[in-house]
């Protein structure tokens, strides 16, 4: 396995418990002859896109908070700048930047619910490719005939798969919520920044209007 996942396969496998963290000892894949380490290369490669996986929705976290303190920050500046206006028509811009602000921070944190969901999510999908991995290992093991691997039950870890799997799947079906008023969330934000931006100069570039 490529260095900079064996470590994070090492921590998850402390990490999982009882919850889809069977683990075939180190010792039997050890006497896996080469052919047969390089029929894991698929697995271990899967178990790889799964930890970047992870990463991402967890970046996406964490820029999604950028983004809602950011716009909380757009919104108390146009109330001030409401606050300035000296005629009628900059305030109607005031105004509707306030709108945008506040159309923008509600849409943000209905992605950010979702973003949280779908980090758990794929969370859990990590734990479903490690059980995975760990499957591959015990068939190659038994495949190859290794002492001691006709101990292990291979049912229990194909059981393991199949559960964490279905539980993926009933997971991402409960996000369906979240994804609809996200969607929601961002056509009204969007009705409001066209506002804004026909306000201003009604150009989709408009200074007004600062794109996600």
């Amino acid at each position: 396995m490529k260095r900079t996942v064996l470590p994070f396969v090492l921590l998850l496998a402390a990490a999982c418990g009882p919850r889809y963290g069977m683990r075939v000892p180190d010792k039997l894949v050890e006497k896996l002859p080469y052919e047969s380490r390089i029929e894991l290369l698929e697995s271990e490669n899967d178990l790889a896109l799964a930890i970047d996986t992870v990463d991402e929705a967890s970046n996406e976290v964490l820029r999604a908070r950028d983004a809602i303190r950011r716009a909380k920050a757009r919104e108390s500046a146009a109330e001030e700048e409401e606050n300035r206006a000296a005629d009628t028509a900059s305030r109607e811009v005031a105004k509707l930047a306030i709108e945008e602000a506040r159309a923008r921070v509600t849409y943000l944190r209905a992605k950010q619910r979702l973003n949280v969901g779908l980090r758990d999510v794929e969370q859990l999908a990590l734990r479903c490719a490690f059980a995975r991995y760990e499957l591959a290992r015990l068939q190659s093991t038994r495949k190859a005939k290794v002492e001691g691997s006709e101990k292990l039950d291979v049912k229990k870890y194909e059981g393991q798969v199949s559960q964490c799997e279905a539980k993926v799947k009933e997971e991402r079906a409960e996000l369906a919520e979240d994804s609809a008023q996200e969607k929601t969330a961002r056509e009204a934000w969007e009705v409001k920044k066209a506002a804004l931006a026909k306000k201003t100069f009604d150009a989709r570039a408009s200074p007004y209007v600062e794109n996600l």
